[in-house]
């Protein structure tokens, strides 16, 4: 089976995160698939963001929700780098994309775009929320999604089950093989998260994953290779 390889939001270990620049890196690297972070801004449009204010990664503050997405997009998100929304980002690159929503209201945004452009085969919804992946699961035919924990028990298989997903992507420094025992019986794809080191993918190597989120491009040239 191909070992998946998942730039985190774009290559954010060399480039801004979720920026176009770092999604292209990402791209020209090689990397299978792109993750990315969705939020609605204050009109509704779903801008590419991991958190849900803007003083970490651009030169505002406060919430995204209280900034129309003219405003989003005149910040600075690092190097001269602006706000995506997440139309620009399909028109930029054609890699796969594995893409984050927080809540319902997300979910029902991306659902439009997904059904319009007709990208459930391009797109994997992902979302720490068993209701958001419920939600886009009834508002698109077909779609893949995965379940993503940090801080998790065995139980996480049957939550994935119980939402239809059919991959859970896991915080590598907390699972077991127990847990991924349990996964395959599912027959869930695992996806383990963040992968930044040769230690660390030699033990999603060992265990068995699928593939593996990454912060740097190199993971994808040593990945193959490392058993």
């Amino acid at each position: 089976m191909n070992f998946l390889t998942i730039g985190h939001r774009g290559v954010m270990g060399v480039e801004p995160e979720n920026t176009l620049r770092s999604f292209v890196a990402a791209q020209e690297a090689g990397l299978d698939v792109i993750e990315l972070d969705l939020h609605l801004s204050k009109d509704g449009a779903l801008v590419v963001m991991h958190d849900t204010d803007l003083d970490r990664t651009t030169d505002g503050s406060g919430p995204i929700a209280d900034r129309t997405v003219a405003e989003l997009r005149a910040l600075d998100a690092g190097r001269g780098e602006h706000v995506p929304v997440f139309e620009e980002v399909l028109d930029a690159v054609h890699a796969p994309l594995q893409a984050e929503i927080k809540d319902v209201q997300a979910a029902r945004a991306l659902a439009e775009v997904m059904n319009r452009r007709n990208l459930a085969d391009r797109v994997e919804v992902s979302s720490f929320h068993d209701e958001a992946l419920a939600e886009i699961a009834r508002l698109v035919p077909g779609v893949r999604t995965a379940l993503v924990a940090s801080r998790y028990t065995p139980e996480i298989v049957e939550r994935a089950a119980g939402v239809g997903a059919s991959t859970v992507c896991l915080n590598i420094r907390r699972l077991t093989l127990e847990i991924v025992e349990q996964a395959r019986k599912a027959d869930l794809r695992i996806i383990g998260w963040v992968v930044n080191t040769q230690d660390h993918l030699r033990l999603v190597r060992a265990l068995g994953l699928d593939g593996a989120t990454t912060d740097y491009p190199e993971i994808k040239r040593t990945g193959r290779f490392t058993a």
